[in-house]
């Protein structure tokens, strides 16, 4: 029977070390990505995805040394994110081991440099990162820039153009969810599904395996989390875990 896929999200900063947000604010050390990635080798987890949570903000390129080092320890396909802003670095992040890139801000200025990427990738390599984020009014917005900054395009037109460019997935980050480990919006990920033809990641808010359930029943293909798999208790405490087979079976 088919299973859908469970992916951790690891966030790391300018140091190389594992953080973990809420809102995408105050990033917290929870240790090192390297040991993290070993254990969900061990936990035969379906994919990872790394994502750079500096690199845009401080106008870095991605630390190619860095994960080249981390793709060389990962057992199971990797999608990296963060500071991807032209074709010579997509290319250098593919060259040092990793599957997929994500790719979020450059949109902003590029939509076409996901036409590109699926170009010399193939559309299953190239991933459309959408961070979304409730205004005033209540209503979602792309955001990018870690959330600093509204995009103008609508939600839906936005992620229907990804998909025109060549996406081969989307990335559905929901900002306000971002670890507060409560559950996801379920008619978010309605919306973003049933616009769209190519699946959708659902990233931002799962606690337990029933929120994974949830947002897979809402529409989405995948389902992405960190805090669920970094922390333990109502304390919070840092302990790298993921569901048994058996727990996931169903999904």
């Amino acid at each position: 029977m088919y299973q859908s896929r469970v992916i951790p999200v690891l966030l790391c900063n300018l140091e190389g070390s594992l953080v973990k947000t809420q809102k995408f604010k105050k990033p917290v050390y929870v240790g090192d990505p390297v040991n993290a990635v070993k254990i969900f080798n061990d936990k035969e987890v379906d994919e990872l995805i790394f994502l750079d949570i500096t690199a845009t903000s401080q106008g870095r390129r991605p630390n190619i040394r860095y994960i080249s080092e981390i793709a060389t320890e990962a057992f199971m396909p990797l999608c990296y994110g963060g500071g991807l802003s032209n074709m010579e670095d997509i290319r250098a992040v593919i060259k040092a081991g990793i599957e997929k890139v994500a790719i979020n801000s450059a949109l902003e200025k590029d939509p076409n440099l996901i036409s590109r990427a699926a170009d010399v990738l193939g559309s299953s390599s190239t991933v459309a990162s959408i961070d979304v984020k409730k205004d005033f009014w209540g209503k979602h917005r792309v955001t990018v820039r870690n959330a600093s900054k509204n995009l103008s395009i609508p939600l839906i037109e936005f992620a229907q153009l990804m998909e025109q460019k060549g996406a081969g997935e989307i990335v559905l980050n929901n900002v306000d969810r971002d670890g507060m480990m409560e559950g996801f919006d379920l008619e978010l990920i309605r919306e973003v599904s049933n616009s769209v033809s190519i699946p959708v990641i659902a990233c931002g808010g799962a606690g337990n395996v029933a929120h994974l359930k949830e947002a897979i029943q809402a529409g989405a293909s995948a389902v992405a989390a960190g805090s669920m798999f970094v922390f333990q208790g109502k304390h919070r405490a840092v302990l790298i875990s993921y569901p048994t087979q058996a727990e996931l079976a169903g999904l």
